[in-house]
C-alpha cells in the first residue's frame, strides 16, 4: 500500500511484536509511531491520545508478567511507605508503582532539589488519597533523617539513594563512603530502630566481583542490610540488576545527545556488553522481589542477555533516521577508570535459587565477617585528605574480592613503558 507511517495503537504490544513491525515498516521506509505501553497509561504518566516514535526501549525492554499483584496490594495498601533516592530514575518510578497501590503516606526523601521539584509537579497534578511529602536531604544526614523516622514511622523502606557512576566515584571515593555506606547504614539502623517492617535495598550488578570503588560500596551497602537484618525486626531484602534504559547518566540519553549534535556516537570498547532493562520493569520487579523476601536474601533479577553498547548505538543511530558510519559516525574511546568489559550478576561463590516468580532468583552469599563492625568504623573515619589509594586499599579489607586499580601502580607502570 505504499504505507509511509504505521501507528501501533496496542498499548500491550509485547517488545517482539513492536520490534517485528518496526523491522517490516524499515524495509519500506515507513516512520512508525506507538502507543505509549500500558504501565504508562495506568500511572497517568501519558493518555491513550499521545501517539509518539518508538524507542529503543520498545524494542529492548520486556513486558513483566505474573506479578503478584494482590500480595503487592496487600503489603502496601494504607502503609507509610519511605523511598530515598526518590527522584531519581529508579526511586521516581518506584514512587509511580508503590502509589498503584494506595499507601497511606509517601514519605520522598532526595538530595537533589531540581529532581525533587520535577517529580512533584509531575505526581501533583494525579488525583491521589495518599499523602504525599517531600523531603531534600542526604541519607547520611542522621538528624535529619531521624526526624523523618520519628514523625512517620514507616512501614516500608525503599532504599535507592546512592551515587553510581563509577568513572567519577574512582576519583571520589570518600564521596562514595558517605553516601553508598554511611548513608546506607543511617537508613538502615533507622529502620530498625523504628520497626519498619520491610526494608529493600536497590543494588546493582557492579557489586559483583567489584573492579571500582562504586561497585565495592555497593557490596559494603548489602553487607550492611546482611547484618541490620539479624539487628531486630525488620526484613532487609537487596535487589541486585544491572543498568536501565534511559536512565539519567546512562548511555542512551548521552548516544541522544550526540546523535543531536550530529555525532561521533563514543563507545568505550567494541567488546564491551551491559544488562538492560526498562526502568518500569526494574521497579515492579524490585517491588515484587520485596513481597518474597523473608530476610536477609539477595535477590538478582533476569536481566536476559547481555547487550553491546556498539549494537545500542548502532539501533539509537537508525532509529533517529541516519544511517550509521555515513551520517553518523561511531568512534571507539578506550574503557574509563574502574571499567569492566563485562558485568557478572553473581560471585564466583554464590549460587541462586528460584522464586516464585520466573525472573527473580535468589543468591546466598558467605557470611558477613564478624569484626564487620570494625571495618566499618574503619571506613567512616576516613578523611578527605586521605590519598585514593589508601582509601582502597581499606575497602579492598572488607571485599576481599575487590580488585582495585591502584593510581601509584599506574604510574609505575606509565614509567616502566
Amino acid at each position: 500500500y505504499n504505507a509511509s507511517q504505521v501507528m501501533i495503537a496496542i498499548p500491550t504490544a509485547s517488545n517482539q511484536l513492536i520490534r517485528h513491525i518496526f523491522d517490516l515498516s524499515k524495509e519500506v521506509g515507513a516512520k512508525v509511531n506507538t502507543l505509549p505501553p500500558i504501565i504508562d497509561l495506568l500511572s497517568g504518566k501519558v493518555s491513550f491520545k499521545q501517539m509518539r516514535e518508538v524507542r529503543v526501549e520498545d524494542l529492548m525492554g520486556r513486558s513483566v508478567a505474573n506479578l503478584d499483584l494482590d500480595t503487592i496490594a496487600h503489603s502496601h495498601q494504607n502503609k507509610a511507605v519511605l523511598i530515598t533516592g526518590g527522584g531519581g530514575s529508579i526511586g521516581s518510578e518506584l514512587c509511580r508503582q508503590v502509589l498503584r497501590y494506595k499507601p497511606s503516606k509517601l514519605i520522598i526523601v532526595d538530595n537533589s532539589e531540581y529532581n525533587t521539584y520535577k517529580l512533584g509537579e509531575e505526581l501533583i497534578k494525579l488525583e491521589l488519597d495518599s499523602e504525599i511529602l517531600f523531603y531534600t536531604t542526604s541519607v547520611f544526614n542522621r538528624e535529619h533523617m531521624e526526624s523523618i523516622f520519628k514523625k512517620h514511622t514507616p512501614d516500608i523502606v525503599y532504599h535507592a539513594a546512592a551515587y553510581k557512576h563509577v568513572p567519577i566515584m574512582e576519583v571520589n571515593p570518600v564521596a562514595a563512603i558517605d553516601t553508598n555506606i554511611r548513608g546506607t547504614f543511617t537508613v538502615a539502623e533507622l529502620a530498625v530502630k523504628y520497626h519498619a517492617k520491610q526494608f529493600i535495598l536497590i543494588s546493582t550488578d557492579k557489586a559483583v566481583n567489584p573492579t571500582n570503588v562504586m561497585g565495592t560500596t555497593k557490596r559494603i551497602a548489602e553487607m550492611i542490610c546482611e547484618y541490620h537484618n539479624k539487628q531486630g525486626s525488620t526484613k532487609f531484602s537487596m535487589v541486585r540488576f544491572g543498568n536501565v534504559l534511559g536512565s539519567s547518566g546512562s548511555v542512551i540519553p548521552k548516544f541522544k545527545q550526540q546523535i543531536l549534535q550530529g555525532g561521533p556516537v563514543t563507545v568505550t570498547h567494541p567488546e564491551i556488553t551491559r544488562y538492560f532493562m526498562s526502568i518500569p520493569e526494574a521497579a515492579q520487579l524490585v517491588i515484587q522481589a520485596g513481597c518474597l523476601g523473608n530476610g536477609g536474601e539477595i535477590f538478582v533479577l533476569d536481566m536476559g542477555n547481555p547487550v553491546k553498547i556498539v549494537d545500542l548505538a548502532k539501533e539509537l543511530i537508525e532509529l533517529s533516521g541516519f544511517e550509521v558510519d555515513v551520517e553518523i559516525k561511531i568512534q571507539f574511546t578506550g574503557l574509563r577508570p574502574g571499567e569492566k568489559l563485562y558485568e557478572e550478576l553473581l560471585a564466583d561463590n554464590e549460587s541462586t535459587l528460584p522464586t516464585a516468580h520466573p525472573l527473580v532468583r535468589v543468591a546466598k552469599t558467605r557470611e558477613i565477617p564478624g569484626n564487620f563492625m570494625d571495618y566499618y568504623q574503619e571506613l567512616v573515619n576516613i578523611s578527605l585528605s586521605t590519598p585514593k589509594d589508601d582509601v582502597k586499599k581499606v575497602l579492598n579489607k572488607v571485599v576481599a574480592e575487590y580488585t582495585p586499580e591502584l593510581e601509584q601502580a599506574a604510574t609505575v607502570e606509565r614509567e616502566l613503558q
